[in-house]
C-alpha cells in the first residue's frame, strides 16, 4: 500500500498516542477501582463486587500498553531505547506492582480465610495505587524534560525522575483513575453499595479538578514548551471546552441515574487530556531538558518511511480486529455484577 506524500511520522505519532490513550482510558478505571477497593468496608462481598466488576476486561485493558510499547519500538526505536533504559528501575517497579495486583487479583478468593483476604485486598489496592502514580510520574517526566546526552540517551539519575512536577502529574493521575473507577463502579453495582459508591463520584471529581488546576498552573510557570503550541494556535484552545463540558457533565448524568453516559462522559474527558497533552509535546517524544536541541522528536528518531509505511499498513488491517474484540468482550459482560460460584 502506498502512502504517498503522506506524512508518516505525524501519523505514527498520532497513533502511538491513540493507542496509549486507550491504555489510560481502558486501564484507567480497573486501576481506579483498585485504588478505591479498601474502601468497600461493609463486607467481603462488596470487594468481590469490585474484583469481579473488572474481572472479564483487567488483563486485555492491559494489552494495549503492550501494543503501544510495540509501537513505540516498530516506529520510534531510538526513544523506545531512551525510556526504556533511563526509565529501567521505574518501569521495573510498574512492572512488579502490575504482578502484583494481577496475582492478587486471582489468589484472593482461594482460602476463605480473613487474614488471607485481607494481605491480598491490600496488594490489591496498593499495587493499583503504585501503578496509577508511575505511570502519572512517567508522563510528568516525558512533559518536564529528561537529560539526554548528544546521542540522545538518558544521563540522569532514578533521583532525578522524582522531581515536584512530576510527582504532581502522578498524584493527578491517581485522582483521575479513582474518577474513573468510581463512575465505573457505579455502572457495575447495584443498591445500598451502588449508592455509596455514587455519593463518591463528586468529591472525586472534585479533587481531580483542584489536582489538575494546580498542575496546569504549573505547567504555565515551569513548562513553558508544552504550552508553546497554544500559543501558536490559538485555536487549539478549542480542545479544552469540550474536555470541560465532558467532566461538568458527569455529575449531572450521575445525579440523574445515567451511568452509562456519566461513563461516556468521563472517558470523553480522558481522551481529550490526552490529545491536549499530546498537543503541547508534539514533535517531541522524549524531550531533553535542560539541553533541548537533544531531545528525540517523530522526526529525528523514526524509523525509515518504508518500515513507517509497512507498519502502518499492518496497523490499519489489525487495529479494527482489536477493537471490535474489545468491544465483544464489554458487551457480553455489560450490565450489573451478580456473583455466583464462578466469581473471585
Amino acid at each position: 500500500m502506498s502512502f504517498g506524500s503522506l506524512d508518516l511520522n505525524t501519523v505514527w505519532f498520532a497513533l502511538v498516542g491513540v493507542l496509549f490513550t486507550g491504555y489510560v482510558i481502558l486501564d484507567g478505571f480497573d486501576l481506579g477501582v483498585g485504588v478505591l477497593h479498601l474502601f468497600a468496608v461493609k463486607r467481603d462481598e462488596e470487594r468481590r463486587v469490585f474484583l469481579n466488576a473488572i474481572g472479564p476486561v483487567w488483563d486485555g485493558n492491559e494489552v494495549w500498553l503492550v501494543t503501544g510499547g510495540g509501537a513505540l519500538f516498530a516506529a520510534f526505536p531510538a526513544v523506545y531505547a531512551t525510556v526504556f533504559s533511563g526509565f529501567y528501575l521505574a518501569f521495573m517497579a510498574l512492572l512488579c506492582a502490575l504482578i502484583f495486583r494481577a496475582v492478587a487479583i486471582e489468589f484472593r478468593s482461594k482460602h476463605p480465610a480473613p487474614r488471607w483476604r485481607a494481605f491480598w485486598d491490600a496488594g490489591f489496592a496498593g499495587g493499583s495505587l503504585f501503578s496509577s502514580l508511575l505511570i502519572g510520574v512517567a508522563m510528568g517526566n516525558i512533559a518536564w524534560g529528561v537529560p539526554l546526552d548528544a546521542r540522545g540517551e538518558f544521563a540522569g539519575s532514578f533521583l532525578g525522575l522524582l522531581n515536584p512536577y512530576a510527582l504532581l502529574m502522578g498524584v493527578t493521575t491517581v485522582a483521575l483513575f479513582a474518577m474513573h473507577g468510581a463512575i465505573y463502579l457505579v455502572l457495575k453495582t447495584e443498591g445500598e453499595l451502588e449508592a455509596r459508591v455514587r455519593r463518591w463520584v463528586n468529591p472525586l471529581i472534585i479533587a481531580f479538578i483542584l489536582c489538575y488546576v494546580i498542575l496546569t498552573l504549573a505547567t504555565l510557570l515551569y513548562v513553558p514548551h508544552i504550552t508553546e503550541a497554544f500559543r501558536r494556535e490559538p485555536w487549539f484552545f478549542a480542545v479544552v471546552i469540550p474536555v470541560v463540558l465532558a467532566i461538568a457533565n458527569i455529575p449531572r448524568e450521575v445525579s440523574h441515574g445515567r451511568e452509562f453516559r456519566a461513563f461516556l462522559s468521563s472517558v470523553a474527558a480522558m481522551a481529550g487530556l490526552m490529545v491536549i497533552f499530546g498537543i503541547g509535546m508534539y514533535p517531541h517524544l522524549v524531550y531533553s531538558h535542560p539541553l533541548p536541541e537533544h531531545s528525540l522528536t517523530a522526526f529525528n528518531a523514526a524509523s525509515s518511511r518504508k518500515t513507517l509505511g509497512i507498519m502502518l499498513t499492518i496497523a490499519l488491517l489489525g487495529l479494527p480486529v482489536v477493537l471490535a474484540y474489545s468491544a465483544s468482550i464489554y458487551w457480553i459482560f455489560r450490565g450489573k455484577v451478580k456473583l455466583d460460584r464462578m466469581s473471585y
